[in-house]
């Protein structure tokens, strides 16, 4: 991401680097481990995750910090990569690699990840509008894409 900083003229205004994604989850991801599952900035008193994910292409083990909602057993995340027009990469990993571990509060999980469907979707997809609206905020800008909710379901 690049943020263009104004200067005295207007004719020498100059790019500087801004933290990118990556920097700023390993920021949450330290943050989410020393404080048991809590985090603050933008998640702060949202409940948040660190998925565990391997490359699909690659097999390279990732972690990304993401909101979720409890359904039940599960637990649902949503492949929304903040109003973009395509998924998250963390998507399709999930989809070539769907056993998985994830972190929720001091503890660790093993989960098995699918897509939920259009009737499972729905109520989940809408609490989650109303409880986070930029929820509501990403699915205006994504496009024609329907943003995918995954169900983390435990093993047993």
């Amino acid at each position: 991401m690049i943020l263009l900083i104004e200067q005295e003229h207007e004719d020498e205004k100059k790019e500087a680097p801004v933290a990118d994604a990556e920097d700023f989850n390993t920021q949450v991801i330290r943050e989410f481990r020393e404080n048991g599952g809590k985090v603050g900035g933008p998640f702060e008193g949202a409940p948040v995750l660190l998925l565990h994910h391997k490359g699909a292409k690659t097999g390279t083990e990732r972690v990304n910090p993401l909101m979720y909602q409890q359904v039940g057993d599960s637990i649902a995340i949503f492949a929304s990569k903040g109003g973009a027009p395509t998924n998250p990469d963390w998507y399709h990993n999930l989809a070539a690699h769907p056993d998985t571990t994830i972190e929720v509060g001091a503890g660790t999980v093993k989960v098995s990840a699918r897509e939920a469907g259009p009737e499972e979707r729905a109520p989940i997809w809408e609490k989650q509008k109303e409880t986070y609206p930029q929820f509501a905020a990403y699915e205006e800008t994504s496009g024609d894409r329907q943003i995918p909710v995954i169900l983390l379901d435990p093993e047993a």
